[in-house]
């Protein structure tokens, strides 16, 4: 399966082509309280969300009694250290999606319908869960993410996976996670779907409610703030319908990707929303479902 080139190309020039002008908003530094609320509260955004979590729950929950053999593989010594492994058979590549919900809610067991159309295309999926905030910081749940990327790593030639082709992509805080395992050897590249790259506007947000960050703990863990000499390549989606603060944080890393020399590829979707963007991931047809694939290629 063919992807047509991105509009950001892999290293060096931002094209702007398809993805449309930044829109005109005010710095999230000039935002009060309200306002930051406001600009990352994605469920208010698109209240049928409510709606769309329920089906996706019956789905995932569906496939994970069709998949029972490898569930909640224990990986740490949190509770939610666990994977659940979807096995498309011996020797097959692996996806591994880490789930959103702001690192303080939603579970692993939420996005296994995720796995479906990878399954019927002969690609392994392992769902990562990890622990929450406020039972866990996000220092730690940062590097329980890492954690389960080294026990696929030790563990994958025994549930069949190939180790020689593994893709990481996560959705949401998952898409900051994405970048934040990114450098793990066991990967070939990252797949980042709607995600949180600068931590510190969320600082003065209700988001940090439970988060409790202060500004240096969200300084090291904003992979815009901490560019790598060199990295995996990595592709970014957002949705045109999205909130503007979201596309600007994936703008934004973008651009500070390709101003670094980093391989990164972005796209928009057009007319996806925060939720309706993993629509593109599920179907063989979207952009987001065919980049994942073209990764996980021999050769690549």
């Amino acid at each position: 399966m063919k992807l047509k080139k991105s509009v950001l190309t892999l290293l060096c020039t931002l094209s702007l082509t398809g993805v449309g002008a930044a829109e005109p908003q005010p710095s999230w530094e000039t935002m009060d309280r309200a306002t930051l609320d406001r600009a990352y509260n994605n469920s208010l955004a698109v209240p049928e969300s409510k709606a769309m979590f329920s089906d996706w729950v019956a789905q995932s929950q569906a496939l994970r009694a069709r998949y029972p053999q490898h569930l909640d593989l224990v990986y740490g010594p949190r509770t939610r250290d666990r994977i659940d492994y979807f096995s498309a058979g011996a020797h097959t590549p692996v996806l591994v999606f880490i789930h959103g919900g702001f690192w303080q809610m939603r579970s692993k067991d939420d996005f296994a319908f995720l796995a479906s159309s990878f399954l019927k295309e002969g690609i392994s999926v392992a769902m990562v869960g990890y622990p929450l905030g406020p039972d866990a910081t996000m220092d730690e749940i940062v590097a329980d993410s890492r954690l389960a990327i080294r026990y696929l790593a030790q563990h994958l030639p025994e549930l069949g996976g190939d180790p020689h082709r593994v893709v990481v992509s996560g959705w949401s805080s998952g898409g900051h996670l994405t970048a934040m395992v990114l450098d793990d050897p066991l990967l070939r590249g990252g797949v980042s779907i709607s995600g949180i790259f600068e931590l510190k506007p969320l600082l003065k947000s209700y988001i940090n409610d439970k988060m409790h960050m202060d500004e240096a703990t969200a300084e090291r863990n904003s992979p815009l703030l901490q560019l790598p000499v060199k990295s995996k390549p990595l592709a970014l989606f957002s949705g045109t319908a999205e909130l503007p603060e979201m596309r600007r944080q994936t703008r934004a890393y973008a651009e500070a990707r390709v101003a670094a020399g980093l391989p990164v590829a972005y796209e928009e979707i057009s007319g996806a929303n925060h939720y309706t963007i993993l629509n593109d991931m599920m179907s063989p047809e979207g952009k987001i479902h065919q980049e994942i694939v073209r990764l996980l290629q021999p050769g690549q």
